[in-house]
Parts: C-alpha cells; sequence; structure tokens
C-alpha cells in the first residue's frame, strides 16, 4: 500500500486463466481511475474470463498513502567546503524511504540517499550561504513534499599567523585571509598571573587592512572592582563599536586605521596587520584569529603566542666624576617616553662603607659625597607602578685627590728636582712640556719627589702631576714652571766657505729662544765683532786664502755662557791662464793665481783619462809653485786635469781650474804590403800603435790617382795586429802607400811604403782569331794580343778544335796532337808563343798582331804542330797566359789551374779542301767522270743539307759576354750593387734592344694571335718549337722557344703557362719533344688569374714514357723568393731527376708569361755550370744568349697592368753569390 494506489495479488483458480479483471469498489461508489488516495476501500472483487464473479472481500483502509516530509533538519557538521545534514521522519516506513537532497542555490546534482536520515554536501564554497532541500519517497517513484535549511559554510581559517615585530608595549601580528573571509576576530588573552583575566575581542578586522589599536589596560585593582570586557572591535570605518555598552571603560582604542590596499592599484592584497600598543612589558600574551563571514559565521581559529619585551635599563655610564662625586646616565629599553617611568639608583661603596638609596625619575643623576679612590658598586632599576624592570649594573672607582705643596727643589743645567705632599694615593704622574716646543714626555714615580734629567740648559719646562688612583683613575693636576741653568754653545762649523764668506752654524745645549750669540771674527787683517739671535750666521767680505779665528759666546736673561772657538781658512781663488804641450807619453802643465796669500798656496792637480775614471793621477806641488810636469801617459789618449790651489793643506778653491788635452798619437812602426791573388788588390797589415786611436788615414796614390780612407781604430793590447785590404785597384801595379794614425785630431807622423798589385786572368778579347786554310792540312791563324791590364801577358797558346764551339776551359791545355789523333779529344793545343820570342810574321809592323801557321809540324816545348787532315772542319782559339806554369813530370805541358789564363772565343769553322793527290790522271777520268758528276752532285746536296741542318740548329751572330773569375766575383758584385744596384741596372740596359728585331711571324698570324697570354711575348721564328701539322698548317704553332743550356743549345723549352684553347697543344708538345720534366714557377691562380690549368687531356698512343712535374711555390708574381737558396736547392733537385732522363730530352720550364721566372732559372742552371766547370761567371753573356732566343728573358722591372712576373735582373747576380761564397 502506498501513496495513491494498491498493490494486489492473486492465483487464478483455473489453468486455463488469460484474463482476469480486477473491480475494486468503494463503499457506495465504483471504482475509477481518479481513486482518492485517502477514500477507503470496502469491497474487491475479481472476475475470471469466463464472468464468473468470485466473492468480493473487504479491504482495510491505509491513512497515509504517500510519505510525510521529513522535520528537523539539522547541519550537524560544517567546515569550508562540507555540511553534513541528519533529520527525522515517523513515517512506519521510513527506514525503506529513499531521501532526495538538493542544493536550491545552484545549479548542483541531487544526492540520493536510501534507509538512512544522514547525508554530506561536499565540494562547496568556503564563507557561502546555501539552501539544502530534503524529499522522502517510495520505491515506487511516490514522493513526499520537501523540507527545506539554509546553511552558511565556515570560511577559511587564517593562513601565515606571524608576530611582525615585538617590542616592550607593542606587538605587530600579521595574517592572510582567503577570499571568502569578510573580516576577522581577534581574541587577545593573557598568559601569565600578571595579565591571566585579560581576555579582548577585536571584531571586525577587514582583510587587507592595517590597524593601530592601543589597549587601555586596568591595573590589578581597577580589574577587581570593573572585570574584564569580554567583546570589543572597530567597524568598518575604524571607529569604536558595542564597546560602551559592553564594557564600561573599554579597554580598546583605535589610534588610526594604518590602511588599507589601493582599489585604483589593480592588486587587492589580502594581508592583515594589526598593530597592538598599551600591552605590559615583559608580559606572555596569546592571540587568536578566527574568519568570518558575511553572516558572522566564523572558521576555524589560528593562535599564537607571544612576550613582550621586559623594559630594563642598560647602558649605565660615568660621564663626569672626582674625587667626591660621580654624574651618572643610563638608557631604558622601553618603546614608551622614559618619563613614564622612575628610577631607583642604589650606590653601595667598598666593605659597604658607604649606601645610597635615591629615586629619580629622569636617565640621569648626580651622586656626592664619596670617598677619593673609593670602589662603588651602582644599581639603577626602572620602576613603573608597582612592576620593576630589569637593573642596570656599573662598577666605578671615584678618582684621588689633587697633591699639595707642588715645588722646585733643585734646578741644573740639565735637571731640576721637584717634591709635593698626598695622602690618597701612592702613585703618581708627572708629564714634563718643554715650553715652546710642544715636547713633551710622561715619569711616574712612587715616591712624592722625583729628579727630572735629561734637560735642555736655559730651557723653561712645565711640570704637570696627576694622582693616579685603582683601576686607571686619575685626579685633579697640579702645575709648576721653571727654566734649567744656560750653558756654553758647541759644534760650531763651517757649513759653507767660500773665497770671500763663510756660513757658521753651531749647536747650544738647548733650545731657548732667548739667546744672543756673541760672534767675534780675527784674522792678521784685524778683528770684527757681531750678535746674533740665530744659531747661524754668514760671514761676508773676507779675504781669499786667510785664516780667521772664530770665538762664540751665548748670553741669555744677561748671563753670559762659556765662549767656545775654531779657526778656519777661506778659500784660495781659481787658478787660470792654464797652458798644457803633450807628447806621445807627458804633458807639461802652467797656470797662475792672483790672490794676494798665494804665495802660500800649493796645488793640487788630478789628471784623469777620459773613460777611465778609475786610474786618476794625482799631483802635489810645492808651495808658491805654479807647473808641473806628468809622465807615464797614453799615447793618443784625451784627458782631463783639475787643478785645486790649497791653503793650510786642507782648504782647497771651490772650484778647480779645469782643463783637457790629448796626448800624441803613437806612430805606425811599419805596415807590410801582400798582394791578393787573381784581385785587383792590397792586403795590408801592421801592429797597433801602442795607446789609444780614432783609426788611420790611409793614402793611396797612383801617378795622378789619389784615394784617401779613413779606417777604424785599433788597440795594441794582446799584440793586435791590423788587417784591412785595398780594392778596386789596377792589376800589375805599383802604388805608394801611407798610413797615419790619427786621434784627437792630431796625426802621427806616417808610415810609408811603395806596393805592387797582383796580377790575375787576362781579360778575354772582344772578337775571335781569324782563321784561313792555307792547303788541304794547314791553316793559317790570326790574332790580337790579350790587353795587358791584368798583368804583362807572358805566353800564348793556339788551340784547334773539330767540336761544336763551346766555351774552351782550362782543361784542354793539357791535350795534344797525339791525343787529338787518337780520339781522346777533339780539341788540342797546337802552338805556344813565348812573349819574349814573339813568333809573328815577317815584316809585320804591329808587336800586337801575330799569325801562326798550323800543321806545319814544328814542336814547342810539349806540343806538336801536326798536319791537318783534308776536308776536316777546324775552329781556333786563343789563350793567353799572364803566368804559366808547365807540369813538372808531364812533358812541359801547361798546368791550366795553376795557371793565370783566359780564352778567345772559338773563330768560325774553315773546312780543308781535298788532297790533290787523290785525283786521278786523265786516264781515270772517263771512268770516273759520271762518278766525279755524282760524288760532286752528292757533295753539293751534302753540302745543302748540311747548311740546312745547320740553319736547323739555331745560331746566331756572335754572342757578347763579361766573363768574371769567381774569386773576383764577389768585388764584382758589390761594386754592381753599390749605388741601388746602379750597375746592374746599367748592363740591364745594355740587354734591352738584345734581340728585337729578330722575326716573329709564325706568332702575328691571325689563327695563331689567340694562341698567346700576352701579345707582347712571342716567339722568335728562328727557335720557336714547332709541333706535327695535323689538319691545318698552322697547327705547328706554340707559344715556345727551344732555350740554349750549358751542354745543348736545345737543353730547355720555354713556353708560357697553358690557355684553355692551347691545353692539348701544350700536352701534344710535351709528348712530341720527350719531355721527362717540366718545370712550373707560377701558383695556379695568381692576383686572380689562372696561370696553369693541370688535366692530362690529350692522348696520343698506347706509348708511354716518365714524366716529372716539379712546382716552386715560393716565388711570388712580381717578386723574388725570400732566399736564393731555395731555388738554388730547388735547381739541384730537377738536375738529380734529369740524370734518369734521356740525355737529349729538353726540360720543359714554364711560369706565366714564360720570360721572367722562367728566364732566371734557365740563367741560372747555366751559371752553375760555368762556375762548376770554367771557374768564371757570365751573367750577362748568358742572359744576352737567351734574350736571343726568346723576347725579354729575365725581367727586372714591369709596366703597370702589363700582367707579367717579375723576377729582377739582379736576384741572379744574388743568387750566383750564394753560389760562390756559401753563407
Amino acid at each position: 500500500l502506498w501513496g495513491r494506489g494498491l498493490r494486489w495479488s492473486w492465483f487464478p483458480l483455473v489453468l486455463a486463466l488469460t484474463v482476469s479483471t480486477l473491480l475494486l469498489c468503494p463503499s457506495a461508489s465504483v471504482l475509477t481511475a481518479g481513486w482518492p488516495p485517502r477514500n477507503p476501500v470496502n469491497l474487491l472483487s475479481v472476475i475470471d474470463p469466463w464472468f464468473h464473479r468470485v466473492p468480493a472481500f473487504n479491504v482495510p483502509r491505509h491513512p497515509n498513502p504517500e510519505p510525510s516530509p521529513v522535520f528537523d533538519i539539522e547541519a550537524v557538521s560544517i567546515n569550508p567546503t562540507n555540511v553534513t545534514l541528519t533529520w527525522k521522519n515517523n513515517d512506519t516506513a521510513a527506514s525503506e524511504y529513499t531521501y532526495r537532497v538538493k542544493n536550491e542555490m545552484e545549479h548542483w546534482p541531487v544526492i540520493s540517499v536510501a534507509n538512512q536520515t544522514r547525508a554530506t554536501i561536499t565540494g562547496l564554497s568556503p564563507a557561502t550561504s546555501y539552501t539544502f532541500s530534503v524529499t522522502p519517497g517510495t520505491d515506487s517513484g511516490t514522493w513526499g513534499d520537501p523540507t527545506a535549511i539554509n546553511v552558511t559554510t565556515e570560511p577559511s581559517p587564517v593562513s601565515g599567523l606571524h608576530v611582525a615585530f615585538v617590542g616592550t608595549r607593542k606587538v605587530a601580528l600579521s595574517w592572510s585571509n582567503d577570499n571568502g573571509t569578510a573580516s576577522c576576530r581577534m581574541l587577545l588573552k593573557g598568559r601569565e598571573e600578571s595579565a591571566q583575566h585579560l581576555a579582548v575581542n577585536i571584531s571586525c578586522l577587514k582583510p587587507g587592512g592595517q590597524y593601530n589599536i592601543t589597549l587601555y589596560l586596568p591595573e590589578s585593582n581597577e580589574t577587581q572592582r570593573h572585570g574584564l570586557p569580554t567583546k570589543s572591535g572597530l567597524d568598518a570605518n575604524g571607529t569604536e563599536r558595542g564597546l560602551a555598552e559592553s564594557c564600561p571603560g573599554a579597554p580598546v582604542r583605535n589610534e588610526s586605521l594604518l590602511g588599507q590596499a589601493d582599489p585604483s592599484s589593480g592588486r587587492q592584497s589580502r594581508d592583515t596587520r594589526v598593530l597592538l600598543a598599551g600591552l605590559k612589558p615583559g608580559a606572555q600574551y596569546e592571540a587568536v584569529v578566527y574568519s568570518q563571514a558575511a553572516d558572522g559565521t566564523e572558521g576555524q581559529p589560528e593562535n599564537i603566542p607571544f612576550r613582550t619585551n621586559a623594559s630594563g635599563v642598560f647602558d649605565v655610564t660615568v660621564v663626569n666624576i672626582s674625587a667626591t662625586s660621580m654624574t651618572l646616565t643610563w638608557k631604558i629599553s622601553d618603546d614608551e617616553s622614559s618619563s613614564v617611568y622612575t628610577y631607583e639608583i642604589r650606590v653601595a661603596g667598598e666593605n659597604k662603607s658607604f649606601c645610597l638609596n635615591e629615586t629619580v625619575s629622569e636617565t640621569h643623576a648626580v651622586i656626592s659625597g664619596l670617598s677619593p679612590s673609593t670602589l662603588y658598586n651602582v644599581t639603577v632599576r626602572a620602576v613603573l607602578g608597582d612592576a620593576e624592570g630589569t637593573p642596570g649594573f656599573l662598577q666605578v672607582y671615584t678618582s684621588p685627590g689633587p697633591v699639595s705643596d707642588f715645588r722646585v727643589t733643585m734646578v741644573g743645567t740639565r735637571e731640576i728636582g721637584l717634591a709635593w705632599s698626598s695622602n690618597d694615593t701612592q702613585s703618581f704622574k708627572i708629564n714634563v712640556t718643554q715650553d715652546g716646543s710642544g715636547t713633551s714626555w710622561v715619569k711616574t714615580t712612587t715616591n712624592q719627589s722625583i729628579i727630572i734629567d735629561g734637560l735642555y740648559p736655559g730651557t723653561k719646562y712645565r711640570f704637570e702631576i696627576f694622582p693616579q688612583g685603582p683601576n686607571g683613575t686619575e685626579g685633579a693636576s697640579q702645575t709648576v714652571y721653571n727654566r734649567t741653568a744656560p750653558s756654553a754653545v758647541f759644534d760650531i762649523r763651517a757649513v759653507h766657505v767660500s773665497t770671500t764668506e763663510m756660513q757658521l752654524e753651531w749647536e747650544s745645549a738647548d733650545s731657548a729662544s732667548e739667546y744672543v750669540y756673541h760672534v767675534v771674527l780675527r784674522s792678521e787683517h784685524g778683528s770684527n765683532r757681531t750678535n746674533t739671535s740665530h744659531k747661524a750666521l754668514t760671514l761676508q767680505g773676507l779675504i781669499p786664502g786667510t785664516l780667521y779665528n772664530i770665538t762664540i759666546s751665548p748670553e741669555v736673561d744677561h748671563v753670559l755662557g762659556d765662549a767656545s772657538s775654531i779657526a778656519q781658512y777661506t778659500r784660495p781663488s781659481k787658478v787660470s791662464n792654464i797652458e798644457i804641450s803633450t807628447n806621445t807619453t807627458a804633458a807639461a802643465l802652467r797656470w797662475n793665481n792672483s790672490d794676494e796669500a798665494s804665495a802660500t798656496y800649493s796645488y793640487r792637480l788630478l789628471i784623469e783619462q777620459v773613460g777611465n775614471s778609475s786610474n786618476a793621477t794625482q799631483v802635489v806641488s810645492a808651495i808658491g809653485v805654479t807647473y808641473a810636469a806628468v809622465a807615464e801617459l797614453t799615447p793618443g789618449s784625451s784627458y782631463n786635469v783639475e787643478i785645486f790651489a790649497r791653503v793650510g793643506d786642507v782648504t782647497e778653491s771651490l772650484v778647480p781650474g779645469r782643463e783637457s788635452f790629448c796626448t800624441d798619437p803613437a806612430s805606425v812602426a811599419s805596415f807590410h804590403c801582400d798582394v791578393v791573388p787573381r784581385e785587383p788588390a792590397l792586403a795590408l797589415r801592421w801592429a797597433c800603435p801602442p795607446g789609444a786611436n780614432a783609426g788611420f788615414k790611409l793614402q793611396v796614390s797612383s801617378g795622378a790617382w789619389d784615394n784617401t780612407t779613413h779606417l777604424e781604430s785599433c788597440s795594441s793590447e794582446n799584440g793586435t795586429e791590423y788587417r784591412t785590404e785595398v780594392t778596386y785597384l789596377n792589376f800589375s801595379t805599383s802604388y805608394n802607400i801611407s798610413i797615419t794614425t790619427v786621434s784627437c785630431e792630431k796625426m802621427a807622423f806616417p808610415a810609408q811604403n811603395t806596393c805592387i798589385t797582383g796580377i790575375t786572368d787576362p781579360p778575354p778579347p772582344d772578337g775571335s782569331p781569324n782563321i784561313t786554310s792555307v792547303s788541304h792540312n794547314s791553316v793559317k791563324v790570326k790574332f790580337s794580343g790579350f790587353e795587358a791590364s791584368h798583368g804583362p801577358i807572358k805566353a800564348y797558346a793556339v788551340i784547334l778544335t773539330t767540336g761544336e764551339a763551346g766555351h774552351p776551359s782550362a782543361d784542354i791545355l793539357e791535350y795534344t796532337y797525339e791525343d787529338f789523333k787518337k780520339g781522346a779529344s777533339d780539341t788540342y793545343v797546337t802552338y805556344l808563343i813565348r812573349t819574349e820570342e814573339k813568333g809573328r810574321s815577317q815584316g809585320s809592323s804591329e808587336v800586337s798582331k801575330y799569325e801562326i801557321d798550323v800543321g806545319n809540324e814544328s814542336t814547342t816545348l810539349g806540343y806538336y804542330n801536326g798536319k791537318l787532315e783534308p776536308l776536316g772542319s777546324y775552329r781556333a782559339c786563343v789563350a793567353g797566359f799572364t803566368n804559366i806554369t808547365f807540369h813538372p813530370h808531364n812533358g812541359g805541358l801547361i798546368d791550366g789551374a795553376e795557371s793565370y789564363v783566359s780564352f778567345s772565343r772559338y773563330s768560325d769553322a774553315v773546312f780543308l779542301p781535298q788532297d790533290p793527290g787523290v785525283i786521278c790522271g786523265a786516264v781515270f777520268g772517263c771512268i770516273f767522270g759520271a762518278l766525279v758528276i755524282v760524288a760532286v752532285g752528292g757533295f753539293i746536296f751534302w753540302r745543302k743539307k748540311r747548311k740546312d741542318a745547320k740553319n736547323n740548329e739555331v745560331s746566331f751572330s756572335q754572342i757578347k759576354s763579361k766573363l768574371i773569375r769567381v774569386e773576383n766575383f764577389e768585388a764584382y758584385f758589390k761594386k754592381q750593387q753599390a749605388d741601388s744596384n746602379c750597375g746592374f741596372a746599367e748592363e740591364y740596359e745594355d740587354l734591352k734592344l738584345v734581340g728585337i728585331n729578330q722575326p716573329k711571324y709564325a706568332a702575328e698570324l691571325a689563327e695563331n694571335r689567340g694562341k698567346n697570354r700576352y701579345n707582347n711575348v712571342l716567339p722568335y721564328d728562328i727557335s720557336r718549337v714547332k709541333l706535327s701539322i695535323q689538319t691545318h698548317s698552322t697547327d705547328d704553332y706554340i707559344n715556345a722557344n727551344y732555350m740554349p743550356g750549358y751542354h745543348s743549345k736545345k737543353d730547355f723549352i720555354a713556353t708560357q703557362g697553358p690557355l684553355p684553347n692551347t691545353l692539348k697543344d701544350f700536352w701534344r708538345m710535351v709528348w712530341e719533344k720527350n719531355v721527362y720534366a717540366i718545370i712550373m714557377l707560377t701558383k695556379c691562380v695568381e692576383q686572380g688569374r689562372v696561370t696553369f690549368i693541370i688535366s692530362l687531356c690529350w692522348k696520343h698512343s698506347i706509348e708511354s714514357h716518365p714524366l716529372r712535374q716539379f712546382h716552386f711555390t715560393s716565388w711570388p708574381d712580381h717578386g723574388v723568393p725570400d732566399t736564393t737558396d731555395l731555388l738554388i736547392n730547388f735547381r739541384y733537385l730537377v738536375r738529380d731527376y734529369m740524370k734518369q732522363s734521356p740525355p737529349e730530352s729538353p726540360i720543359l720550364v714554364h711560369c706565366s708569361a714564360g720570360v721572367g721566372r722562367t728566364g732566371t732559372f734557365i740563367a741560372i742552371d747555366r751559371l752553375i755550370y760555368q762556375i762548376e766547370n770554367e771557374n768564371t761567371v757570365d751573367v750577362y753573356g748568358i742572359v744576352y744568349d737567351l734574350r736571343m732566343h726568346r723576347p725579354l728573358m729575365v725581367q727586372t722591372e714591369v709596366r703597370p697592368g702589363s700582367g707579367l712576373d717579375v723576377p729582377p735582373f739582379p736576384s741572379i747576380f744574388k743568387s750566383m753569390h750564394c753560389v760562390t761564397h756559401p753563407g
């Protein structure tokens, strides 16, 4: 039975029953759909499917068909976020009800609880009012009426409650509040006996507020009379609320609202700060803070205990103390004014002989009636009402009383006696002060008298005595003044003496300023008296060199002290007119002095060698003597002499007479001349003369030529020998030589000698000998005599060769006609001429012309002039000798290494005719006629082929040269290098136009112009490298030339760095000309320009041969290598490799243009061979030869923008200098 319906159950009577009808009828009515819930039911009938009525029965009536509303709803637990509700329901089925709990204030999920009358709602907000309803319901869904309750959640408790400040009467408390907190209440309770009944409520403390609250706490008797308040507070405006009603004489007063956070600042602070004032010092309190909601609901409390600082006295100080009184001050440790306190002072004397109690209202007091030198214990305590603070303590001694009858008992020059009387103490301090100077010191004693010593005579002193008490106390002083007895002056001294003045100073036994000093001056010229109050005096108008007696007497207060005296000379005047005469080791000196007393003077001479002050000579003359001689001086040395006039053996002139002089230099005793082999120079040597010198003047003359040179100095220590060379002379020439020692602009007597320079190889002639055929087996050689500038020509040797016209060397002088016939050499000496036996032609009028018949079978010494070969090709050259030496054991042959010899160039070749005897007579003429025609034709063809071959060989007109012997090269190098390489510049100017007129037709063809890197570096036709012709006649062109080396006319190929369009031609040349080594003297890129492309892009055939590239990277464009050693070592590296290659293989050398650095490398290679094989250097001739084969070889300067690489011409000479003079 429930709500508005009935539940019925029954069982059908027949199993086949399928439909039954329930008929429920109330009494006197029929059952309807809207049956009232509380109408009684009288009858229930069931009709079966066959409409047989079952008998009806009565149903009992139900009094309450739906659940009754709950009652006594109560919030049994409330916290900031949870509420627990309980309720009651008296229905009999209440235990089976389901209760629906709903938050009516918010959209909150409904909570359903079954079979219990308790529910907890969670997730609420603190300090928030809520309305909750509880509705009962049955299982069939019938719900009763709801019952509501209003509940406010607790606010969150305050956080961070702490004591921010503690004083004696004030405490600052601070805490933070949650956003739901509307205000706070503080309960302040006392926790000790003095404040245990205190309980003060302070309400309406708004979050973020700062409050200053003063508590007017009643005294203990008032507490009993009125009782303590239980509630008090401040409203939101900071005014007192409810205090008058709840607590008469309210103990709380708001002094000021310190302020809340500024709303305009955009930040709302939730921190509350309360400053409590009016508390009791040193009392224990507890503050309990409750957070409150807007309706007054309070949260859980937070409490914090604290104690105020006790008020105490500290820093008790004696600011003034005497023998019988003291003034005390102190401080109080209270926030309030110290005037609210009274102070109890207790002063107790030592051994309880004195006790004083005194009360004052200020923080200072004067205590009198004390005893001297006594220890007192002082206690000061602050009192406020019946409360006493912490006392302050002090122990202090009173000062002793002043002495009496302080007096002087004795006075001396350096001591004073004192005495006094005292009953208070046994220790005394006496301050002694010198009057006027401020100098003072302290004396102590335990007696009642003392002797003060160490005083100055005649000086006033102040004596002040202080009695000394215990613990460093000091009594009032007493003072007495007195002066010591005066005494004599002492330590009279002449601090400065001149010829006419004397400055005196002295000391007195005291420093009193009242002294007057009497000074008496006596001499043979009279006496003088003067007075001064100073301890210094300058006497003027005195006579030089005079003895003065000085007496000084002190006087003070008309008391004259003892006199003191000294004797002192004035200084003599300076000497004058010093005259000095010298020789090499001595000096004679004379001087004058015009003083009246000069007859009594002696003189001290100080002679000091310049630069050697440690070896000074001192000479003292006799009295009245004004001259002296000084011996044992050093020749050629500078000396300074000082002469002092002296009187009385102690006093000298203030300034000496000074003079300087120099001894005469010593002469060179003799010197030796030595010739320098193969050099136009003389080596001179001599022993360094004794003493010092500034150098030597060397004068060399020959005829009208004269030259003077200044040489450096030398020292004669350890027998040193001076050596020098006179260079750039002429060979075999007589010279007059004079050597003069120089020192101090003085010259010694010269040493003289006549010397002859040596000889060297004669200069080679410019031309070559003239050779003509005389017969089929002889020739005539004509030549001119060599120039005799390098020495007289002693002999000539005529040399023949059938080989190439190379440069002859001294080695060929050992080959004879027999060696030539044996095939040991193609060159030999055929004739020797001694100039004493000139073999010139009959009737020749010129002695310098020579004609020699070669092949006449004559013999000269070890050389046979044999017949020549018919049809042979011969060249001739002439060797000239300034010194000829023969091998002692070699049959009279010339020793070329020991001889001084030079060679002319080889002549042009001469071809000898056939031997006439070979031609047969007419008998054989016809037979061999045809053969003769063939022979002639063949001979013509052979001559043509020889001429063509000769043309194919690079042949040029005669090459100029300037041969220099290796031993002469250094002098030549220095000479050319002088004046900024002036000599090199002149030689280079001579070479500028060499070869430039030779044709360059192939290079200038339009088809070949694009194959040239620079339009001003074009190969000469006569020496250009020709490639094989492939499809066009200009295919044979490449910008490259054969260059002569030392061994062959085609030792090198000089070419430009390949261009992209000539790269194939470059490698074709390497293959076709059988090149085994490439010398690259440039970087791949210089100044942004590509100078070489390394790409083996051309294939010839399956054949191959080795190829090595040598790359020199230290040669900058437009410059020279840092050192020549690098380049020379690089050349030797190349030559070592070439020893493994075929001798006919040329070395390919290139840089950028193939003329500057390329020409320098080739020239250096040739020059090194020349030095090694011929002992000569011919830079000029080699560069001349190179320029005949390719233009601009070895450049020395460049025009801006030309792009040519530039190794300077002088760098070759520098390299050769390094080779010929290593290191």
